[in-house]
């Protein structure tokens, strides 16, 4: 179910050096029914290495595609509003920048539920999704986007461009991560791509990953964690050029790529790779005290959990999401630390989370329950669920934020955990 690899996933090179390893745990979006509950879960190591020949962040194992993103998958991405909106400014820009009208064609590989194609949809620019999901896949098709229900590959790129499809905008947010073979997809970018297009692809920043300590974002479905000097040579090596950067603070910190065909790259992009080389984001001592940055993270949330336990508090965890799985499960916090999960997102309520199996519920739950403390796994949109839940901080709740570090956040304001 699983390939261990030893040779890098860019530049096929052996120089790979472990950095981390946060043992075996589950595969993150595999939550659990009722029925299996009692069933042995599947659990894969989880290791990362850095290339030091072309600066590659990445894990070491490769579990199948269809394992990860199977018939069961639950993401949804509509259920953020905090996520749409963000999308939809992207949309809007990319439609005025690029003076997009009917007679153009936007795709988007791993278009989810249509949450960003239907901002072109709606202003009649021609559509269509990639994504091999049937949940999402349907829901999107249900706004009325074309959606293709298959993994992106240089293959499937062929077979558009012979159907005369070629793309004037690609987008991929969130996707370029769980490739395994990047070769491949670049090459589909290449081939689908008009000569006067641009893809444009968001990715977690390797540079905040690493800076804030969120090892939390490190899971099987992640298979690569972008510097821009990495992106740079993935992309000019396989004759595209990186045009362009920004940064972003999405998903704990993002970059925004936009990748054309034979052109100059920006002063924004040759500053990052000027900073990059400056901090040493190209070498392996960069990442060498990361290791003891996560054992410190991890063993200051479980402490917090043991000693709300003791003094007969109650904790609930907010977020049902991946990066959940690692942190719950790499960081050793127990079942008996949390009495129930909530996510807006009606696909996981009534199942259980990985590895601890503790039940998944909709928010509605807290303000019912009142638990003292709520765990917020899904930290990078801590704001907005702040803004959320106000009605459950006015009646005394309180939230844990574990990611740079643990802290208790009562409304907008922090407060250490020690």
């Amino acid at each position: 179910m699983f390939q261990f690899i030893d040779r890098c996933r860019s530049c096929d090179d052996a120089t790979l050096h472990d950095v981390l390893s946060l043992g075996d745990v589950p595969l993150a979006d595999k939550f659990l029914s009722k029925a299996v509950l009692s069933h042995p879960e599947p659990k894969f190591p989880l290791n990362v290495a850095f290339c030091s020949n072309c600066s590659l962040v990445q894990i070491r194992e490769t579990v199948e595609p269809d394992v990860l993103f199977g018939s069961d998958y639950p993401y949804f991405s509509s259920f953020s509003p905090a996520w749409v909106e963000h999308c939809r400014r992207n949309a809007e820009e990319l439609i005025e920048s690029r003076d997009l009208g009917a007679d153009h064609l936007v795709v988007e590989i791993a278009s989810n539920d249509g949450y960003m194609l239907r901002n072109f949809h709606d202003r009649g620019i021609a559509t269509l999704g990639i994504d091999p999901v049937p949940g999402p896949a349907a829901a999107a098709e249900a706004l009325g986007i074309p959606t293709l229900r298959k993994f992106f590959s240089a293959q499937l790129a062929e077979d558009l461009r012979t159907d005369g499809r070629f793309a004037d905008v690609i987008l991929g947010n969130n996707v370029l991560a769980h490739v395994a073979d990047l070769s491949g997809f670049v090459a589909g970018l290449r081939t689908l791509l008009k000569p006067d297009g641009v893809a444009v692809i968001e990715a977690p920043y390797v540079r905040d990953l690493i800076d804030h300590c969120e090892f939390d974002t490190i899971y099987h479905e992640h298979l690569c964690y972008f510097s821009v000097t990495a992106l740079n040579r993935l992309f000019l090596d396989r004759g595209l050029c990186l045009t362009e950067v920004r940064r972003l603070s999405t998903h704990g910190g993002s970059i925004r790529l936009y990748i054309e065909h034979g052109t100059a790259p920006s002063e924004q992009v040759c500053r990052l790779l000027d900073e990059e080389a400056a901090l040493g984001i190209d070498s392996l001592s960069y990442y060498e005290s990361f290791a003891q940055q996560v054992s410190v993270l991890q063993e200051s949330l479980v402490a917090l959990l043991d000693r709300l336990q003791s003094a007969g508090k109650t904790v609930a965890g907010y977020g049902a999401a991946a990066k959940g799985t690692t942190l719950l499960n790499a960081s050793g916090v127990r079942s008996e630390h949390l009495e129930f999960i909530v996510d807006r997102n009606i696909h996981k309520h009534g199942h259980y989370m990985p590895g601890l199996k503790t039940p998944i519920f909709g928010p509605e739950r807290l303000l019912a329950e009142m638990p003292d403390y709520v765990l917020l796994l899904a930290w990078n949109f801590q704001e907005e669920i702040i803004r959320q839940q106000s009605e459950y901080l006015s009646q005394g709740g309180q939230f844990i934020v574990p990611v740079p570090e643990v802290r208790i956040v009562n409304g907008f304001r922090d407060q250490s955990a020690a």
